[in-house]
């Protein structure tokens, strides 16, 4: 059984999203990571904080306030009326806000602890030479910290793939428009279509499978952390 056009729209409106949502993650996430691997300030620890939530929290209860802050009154909705966007729920843009807030920890936790294993003697001995910062961020921190940002995209990116709660919550279920894999695959369950979704659900398996198989075989040849769990 082959994949019909529902599910071929589906599957390029999921890769489109994490695609999107990574390439923006990593440019977000990056000066954020370095902050907190650099920093001796007393918000660190909130924070981290504030960057761990998603790995704890309910997706619906992240979903939720982000509806809030959608609405024409909140913090979000007011911005995007001021470029004459009236409302991000239930639009493309919308699921990619509210993706960036739930995969933020999955890629900035990485490049962090990826740039505190490089420790500060590479960077003062670089400075010593004159390097400037964004010299010592390209041509050492960068090729130091290369397994941490493989490891900070592919998993933004397979995050990204595989959310649901949030999606539903924000998006709904519009055919071309928010009706990612997941929720493609909730919908042949409500209708009691299990072939499609079980096809769907094992193209899923198989990504997620091959996505786990890269990042922990660069992290056994660097010896970074996956991702670091808040106390």
């Amino acid at each position: 059984m082959a994949f019909d056009d529902a599910d071929l729209t589906a599957i390029w409106l999921t890769l489109k999203l994490a695609s999107v949502v990574t390439f923006l993650l990593i440019i977000i996430g990056t000066p954020l990571a370095w902050w907190l691997a650099k920093t001796k300030h007393w918000l660190k620890g909130p924070v981290s904080a504030l960057v761990a939530l998603p790995l704890v929290l309910p997706p619906t209860v992240i979903g939720f306030y982000l509806l809030l802050a959608f609405s024409p009154d909140g913090i979000i909705g007011q911005l995007s009326q001021l470029f004459g966007v009236y409302t991000l729920a239930f639009s493309f843009w919308g699921l990619v806000i509210a993706s960036l807030f739930y995969s933020l920890p999955f890629v900035v936790q990485p490049i962090q602890n990826a740039i505190e294993s490089i420790g500060d003697r590479p960077l003062e001995i670089a400075a010593t030479l004159g390097a400037g910062f964004f010299d010592r961020f390209f041509t050492v921190v960068l090729p130091q910290a290369k397994a941490g940002f493989i490891t900070a995209a592919v998993l933004g990116f397979a995050h990204t793939v595989g959310e649901f709660g949030v999606i539903l919550m924000i998006g709904g279920n519009i055919p071309g428009e928010t009706q990612v894999v997941s929720v493609q695959i909730y919908e042949y369950v409500e209708a009691l279509e299990y072939q499609k979704a079980h096809w769907l659900s094992a193209s899923m398996l198989l990504f997620s499978f091959v996505v786990l198989f890269i990042v922990y075989s660069t992290q056994h040849k660097k010896g970074i952390r996956l991702i670091k769990t808040e106390h």
